[in-house]
């Protein structure tokens, strides 16, 4: 049985022959992460970002909310009332819609109302990560999707609040339509800012 490396120092001192045992590399050259090949695998996640943030705005204001005024009699939604709405419009649409449409606006709310202003906004931060190489400035055209996905998300809340009540509270329905007008102003704002990020990545290329 052939001796272990311990053992032949042990009987043979100084002069032992160890065999020398050498690991095989663990960096495999071929698989070297280049600029390019990350900056490519950010724009494919953009692009499929983008992809699912236009589809999950048209399947939540064009399609389910715009389906939710059959249950309304006619009435819009707060969400989709870009210059916000009174205490008055959200009591009469409280009386015209039942216990079973509120409840689902307010699922609305919690799943593709959730999910589109999170990746919405997760997009946005990467689009304009990946063009704006200044700090100051990227950090300054983060700032709208970042308020957009705040202010969105507790708006959705802000709204299921109000329409909850049996008497709507003043000071909830001017909070609910308060939120609902710099969503929409916030999400036209991270648009611009988003259109500026590609402008000032292609510029920088021609630069280059």
């Amino acid at each position: 049985m052939a001796k272990t490396p311990a053992q032949r120092i042990k009987k043979h001192g100084a002069n032992a022959a160890v065999p020398q045992h050498h690991l095989p590399s663990v960096i495999n050259p071929t698989t070297q992460r280049t600029p390019e090949k990350a900056q490519n695998n950010g724009r494919l996640i953009v692009i499929a970002g983008v992809v699912a943030s236009l589809f999950l705005f048209w399947y939540v204001h064009l399609l389910t909310l715009n389906q939710m005024t059959q249950l309304s009699g006619g009435m819009a939604m707060p969400d989709s009332l870009i210059g916000g709405f009174s205490t008055d419009y959200v009591h009469q649409l409280r009386g015209a819609m039942t216990d079973d449409a509120r409840g689902q606006l307010s699922y609305i709310h919690k799943t593709a109302g959730t999910l589109f202003p999170l990746i919405f906004g997760f997009t946005w931060l990467l689009l304009i990560g990946t063009n704006v190489a200044g700090k100051a400035l990227r950090w300054a055209l983060w700032a709208a999707p970042l308020l957009f996905a705040v202010v969105r998300l507790w708006s959705n809340v802000a709204v299921d609040a109000a329409l909850g009540s049996a008497t709507p509270d003043a000071g909830q329905v001017a909070l609910a339509s308060t939120l609902t007008v710099a969503g929409w102003v916030l999400f036209l704002l991270s648009l611009l800012a988003g259109g500026a990020a590609v402008f000032l990545g292609r510029r920088s290329k021609k630069s280059a």
